[in-house]
């Protein structure tokens, strides 16, 4: 793509450019999701080929729209989960169920943190959960174990290289199911 002009890549930077919306996944008070969620919110910012929805649980709708239309109009989801009791948040579970048809035939990654399982228990169960509402779920994933002393007061974490690196590898996954499921959905729609 070397010496084209941005009219020419137009439309096909376009039709590469997937919406992903990122679910932050607790309404907890004092709650931590916002400096993950923030960070990872910030790497898929930087990347050409995203248009980003943050969906905040806890905070109001935003522009009359809700979201089940928020994840509807979604290519692809990232949940970003905490894991409370070995599981994930209650108020997350809630939002998940309350639609079906919205969740089809997309992709799902996560953003985990936690203590020294870092999240990924309520990743697992969330796997479950989606799997039944035929959603695919992406093998990438990015945790934190510890994530209080991982991320720093300007809610950067420590080693940002390698957290990068992961959140990169997570978001390449996603891109190239979020196409294909896409351009699957368009050309016939997915019998759920």
């Amino acid at each position: 793509m070397t010496g084209m002009t941005d009219a020419a890549a137009g439309p096909d930077r376009q039709q590469d450019q997937y919406r992903l919306a990122v679910v932050l996944g607790s309404v907890r008070e004092g709650r931590f999701v916002t400096t993950v969620g923030g960070w990872f919110a910030r790497q898929a910012s930087r990347r050409d080929d995203v248009k980003l929805d943050v969906i905040d649980l806890a905070a109001p709708e935003e522009g009359g729209r809700g979201f089940g239309e928020r994840i509807g109009a979604a290519d692809a989801v990232v949940v970003v989960v905490p894991e409370y009791n070995h599981s994930f948040p209650g108020e997350l579970k809630t939002a998940i169920d309350s639609l079906k048809p919205e969740w089809a035939a997309k992709p799902v990654g996560f953003v985990s943190y936690g203590g020294r399982g870092g999240g990924l228990r309520a990743v697992e169960q969330l796997r479950l959960v989606f799997a039944e509402l035929h959603a695919t779920t992406v093998r990438e994933v990015v945790s934190f174990h510890d994530a209080w002393q991982v991320f720093g007061p300007d809610g950067e974490p420590g080693r940002p290289d390698e957290a990068a690196r992961a959140a990169g590898a997570l978001l390449d996954q996603l891109a190239w199911w979020a196409l294909a499921l896409r351009r699957a959905r368009e050309d016939s729609p997915y019998p759920a």
